[in-house]
């Protein structure tokens, strides 16, 4: 397919090293959520750049995290953080995460055919609160065309990677494994929303891309797409158990609660 503004590969359509960064640096065209910082592997950042993997090689990153994350909640509700449940802000932190690495992938995915390689040892940020956290991702390998058969590739390459490792470190505490993966569809949901709002010409890819990613497992049953390509997923993240004074009313768009007959 045509690659629009925003995912040409460079001058002369090339696949090098330097064109395919090129690719990746240019999703910031998209919104802060799929802005990345592209990386040579031979090169990793240094500070203030630090390894996600210490999401979960070190318990105490991810609390923090956390901790952080519950008195946001707190604060954007008129409440005082211990008021807001543990695991509430940890599903809240952990769909958090997983969006930030999604948002990138789908679009690349589905605009220039790239699924990249996700592991959280290759990535690294920056753990700022307040909007979407500095990421910064290996060059990846060439792409191809869109297909509905990239679906296989983008559960092997993101999902069962660092998308995989931050549920299961999500998992620590008594979050069910229902929310978590339903946590991951709702991303993916959120992702596809605004990549398509952002080129509508790549409608088709991401909608074809996504139906496939929650065909099957990890994600069969935590979501269905309606006709006009709204997600609605089958669990909660919980976050209305956040409502107060300062934001009675708390409900996600694509919310179980939300769609109920």
């Amino acid at each position: 397919m045509p690659e629009g503004p925003g995912f040409s590969r460079g001058p002369g359509g090339d696949d090098s090293p330097g064109a395919r960064g090129g690719s990746v640096a240019a999703l910031a065209g998209l919104g802060p959520f799929f802005a990345v910082r592209p990386y040579d592997p031979a090169a990793p950042p240094g500070a203030p750049w630090r390894p996600m993997r210490e999401l979960v090689d070190d318990p105490a990153v991810f609390a923090d995290r956390v901790a952080r994350v519950r008195a946001a909640l707190g604060t954007a509700a008129g409440r005082a953080a211990g008021e807001i449940e543990e695991r509430v802000a940890v599903s809240v932190a952990q769909l958090g995460l997983v969006a930030r690495l999604l948002s990138p992938a789908l679009a690349l995915a589905a605009g220039t055919g790239t699924v990249p390689a996700l592991p959280l040892s290759r990535l690294y940020w920056q753990p700022t609160l307040g909007g979407p956290f500095p990421l910064a991702v290996p060059n990846p390998a060439p792409g191809r065309p869109p297909t509905a058969e990239m679906a296989g590739e983008f559960r092997r390459s993101v999902l069962d990677t660092g998308v995989r490792e931050l549920v299961a470190v999500a998992g620590r505490w008594p979050l069910s494994v229902r929310i978590r993966w339903g946590n991951v569809a709702s991303a993916l949901g959120g992702a596809a929303g605004m990549l398509v709002a952002g080129r509508p010409e790549l409608t088709g890819p991401t909608r074809t891309l996504l139906s496939a990613l929650l065909r099957d497992e990890p994600l069969r049953g935590t979501a269905t797409v309606d006709a006009a390509g709204r997600l609605h997923r089958r669990s909660c993240c919980l976050i209305y158990r956040t409502a107060g004074p300062a934001r009675p009313g708390n409900l996600c768009g694509d919310c179980v609660l939300a769609h109920r007959d």
